[in-house]
């Protein structure tokens, strides 16, 4: 699983930060800034939640 975030697409909600916290925070600005891209495999159901959830569909997953 390989994670991307578009930074211009986030609004800052931080769904993905309460839901995967281990992968996911946010900067100064308030926007996304995944901890990790490629993370490891417990935090991969939270990871997808988090891309569920996101409002502004700014996280996206590849599975490869």
């Amino acid at each position: 699983m390989h994670i991307t975030a578009d930074r211009g697409r986030c609004v800052g909600a931080a769904q993905c930060v309460l839901v995967a916290p281990a992968v996911f925070d946010q900067d100064e600005e308030g926007l996304v800034a995944p901890v990790t891209v490629d993370p490891a495999g417990a935090d991969r159901p939270a990871v997808r939640q988090a891309v569920h959830l996101c409002p502004s569909s700014a996280i996206r997953i590849d599975e490869e």
